[in-house]
């Protein structure tokens, strides 16, 4: 689903910092030292606002950028979201191939493996998060200094809502995005020929907590879903004006375990409350635009 919500861009510059706390702030040795507990830095709720500037370490300052690199992946090639599903509504178009968009920010050192943050619907805002880093990874505030990671934006398959790839892919309540993502589009990015050339010993952590994801609308309910099913994949998650709803296709497999979809997440169900404690690091944003913000 989407919906418009007035982002709020300083909060948005914060919750990078929130989420990122626990990272390594300088260059990832081989320990990759990240840990489970960052403290209650960030913790609790936090108001913004009624005033939305953007935040200076949004905007470009001057400091050294990183690369940009973008390339297809076809979605014949795919083994878990070939376009092709059940599911699929004939009049929702798939797409044919799908863009992958990647930074890798200045201060990254090749050969270390890095942190990374997966972006649903990219490249969506991947340019504050690219300005973000330029400018807070050479911060001197141990409070705000970012790592370097490394940021992909994964476009979604096409089309919205129930019979649609883009609902298949993020309103489903599996573990099938976040497979997707770990076993087709990481590989990817670390084979791909351009990136290579330019960091011949590019690495990603292997490493849960040092794994990002983030998205709006459904884009949030599928990082949520992807730490929810995938904890050993993915740790820290950023959701924006959450699509917590039934969105999942009415004759997906998944709705005999979890038939009201992502819903089920706050739903009589109550499937966070009653489910063993996860390791996870949540940002969750709710805007004043969006529906039922009020809740």
């Amino acid at each position: 689903m989407l919906r418009k919500s007035r982002l709020r861009s300083r909060h948005f510059c914060c919750l990078l910092t929130v989420v990122a706390a626990g990272f390594a702030s300088s260059v990832v040795d081989s320990a990759e030292k990240y840990t489970e507990d960052p403290g209650t830095q960030g913790n609790g709720n936090h108001v913004t606002g009624p005033d939305y500037k953007i935040a200076a370490d949004l905007t470009d300052q001057g400091n050294p950028k990183g690369k940009h690199f973008e390339f297809e992946m076809p979605l014949a090639n795919s083994k878990i979201f070939p376009g092709t599903d059940k599911t699929l509504d004939p009049k929702k178009p798939v797409r044919e191939t799908r863009k992958i968009y990647v930074y890798v920010p200045a201060e990254y050192k090749d050969g270390t493996k890095a942190p990374i943050l997966v972006m649903q619907d990219g490249p969506s805002r991947m340019d504050l998060v690219c300005h973000a880093l330029d400018n807070l990874t050479i911060s001197q505030d141990p409070a705000r200094r970012l790592p370097a990671f490394i940021v992909i934006g994964v476009q979604n398959g096409g089309n919205d809502g129930k019979g649609s790839e883009r609902g298949l892919e993020y309103d489903t309540m599996s573990d099938r995005y976040a497979r997707f993502i770990n076993d087709e589009v990481l590989p990817a990015v670390l084979n791909n020929k351009e990136i290579k050339a330019a960091y011949p010993n590019i690495a990603f952590t292997d490493n849960p907590w040092g794994r990002a994801t983030m998205g709006c609308s459904s884009g949030g309910a599928a990082a949520l879903t992807m730490g929810w099913f995938r904890p050993d994949l993915f740790r820290r998650l950023i959701t924006y004006s959450g699509t917590f709803v039934d969105q999942q296709d009415d004759d997906a497999p998944e709705e005999a375990e979890f038939p009201l979809g992502a819903w089920e997440y706050h739903s009589s169900m109550k499937l966070i409350e009653n489910s063993d404690k996860k390791p996870l690091r949540i940002f969750t944003h709710v805007a004043e635009n969006d529906l039922r913000a009020n809740d």
